[in-house]
Order: C-alpha cells, then sequence, then structure tokens
C-alpha cells in the first residue's frame, strides 16, 4: 500500500514537502523487540508489587500476600488493555506503538476488537503452547506472520516514510 501526500503547506497554499508512506513488513527483530517490551511493563509491575509485599516484612504476611495478588491483578487488566483494547482500537500494543509496528487485516482493513480477541487469546496460547514455534514462524515466512497471525487473518506491518521533494 502506497499513500503520497503533503507534509506542510507555505502560506500560498503550495507544498513544501511531499512523502510517500509505504506499508512494508514488520522485521522479526522488531516483533521480538515489540513483544519484549510488552513483556517487561508487564513483569515490572509483578516485580514490584513482590519487592513491596516483601518490604512489608513477616508480620504483614496478610499485607503482603494481598499486594502480590493485587500485583497479579493489575497484570491481568494491564495486558487485556493492552493485548485486547489497544490492539482493536489502534492496532498497536504498547511495544508495537514504541517500535512502530502495526497489526492490520491481511486484506489491508484496520484491526476489529474480534480478530485482537482471537489473536491474542487464542492464537498466542497456542503459539506458546507448541514451546515457542508459533512466534518463531515469523522469521521464515514471506509476510513474516506468526501461527497467531495466520489463525487470525492478521499482519504485522510497519510505515516507512519517503520524502519525494524538497522545496524550500
Amino acid at each position: 500500500m502506497t499513500e503520497g501526500f503533503p507534509v506542510a503547506t507555505l502560506p500560498g497554499g503550495r507544498a513544501r514537502r511531499r512523502v510517500q508512506v509505504h506499508t512494508t513488513r514488520a522485521p522479526f527483530s522488531l516483533r521480538c523487540g515489540a513483544l519484549l517490551i510488552d513483556y517487561i511493563i508487564l513483569m515490572a509491575i509483578v516485580a514490584a508489587c513482590t519487592l513491596f509485599a516483601r518490604m512489608l516484612g513477616g508480620g504483614a504476611r496478610s499485607a503482603g500476600n494481598s499486594t502480590e495478588t493485587i500485583g497479579w491483578v493489575l497484570v491481568i487488566v494491564l495486558a487485556l488493555v493492552n493485548y485486547i483494547l489497544l490492539s482493536g482500537w489502534r492496532g498497536q500494543t504498547i511495544g508495537k506503538w514504541t517500535t512502530g509496528l502495526r497489526i492490520e487485516r491481511t486484506d489491508g482493513q484496520p484491526l476489529t476488537f474480534g480478530r485482537a480477541c482471537l489473536r491474542h487469546l487464542v492464537g498466542y496460547p497456542v503459539s506458546m503452547i507448541l514451546g515457542g514455534l508459533g512466534f518463531l514462524l515469523a522469521a521464515v515466512t514471506p509476510r513474516s506472520r506468526a501461527l497467531h497471525d495466520y489463525i487470525a487473518g492478521t499482519v504485522v506491518v510497519r510505515d516507512e516514510v519517503v520524502v519525494l521533494d524538497k522545496q524550500s
């Protein structure tokens, strides 16, 4: 998919610069980076709540247990928001947003909440049950699609901006 549009206009309405946006397949390394960012965010919450629970000490054992429980509840809520709500709304998790990647349907249409649920609640567990081989599939397929992408009919893409002309 290619789109061309002016980025800025001069006072007379004349285009100062034109760019072209090319949608390309997402490199495997960036996909791994995005997944790692999502994982680090979730595990940082678990680690912080566990450390806080340990600092409460032995006398406050029930408070420590409830702090750890609150941490796990926060992780589950954030994971659902990240993988379902953000993916269905913007086509990006926090990790994909930071790496410049986007999830879309194979026909180029935006991701829906239903496909986000299918991709992350069914596809991810299947990819993990196979010992991570479902994720590694993205390294060897032509469009870098993992097993969960095939299950949900999605593809992860990256938009590359190319400046066509520059005018002063």
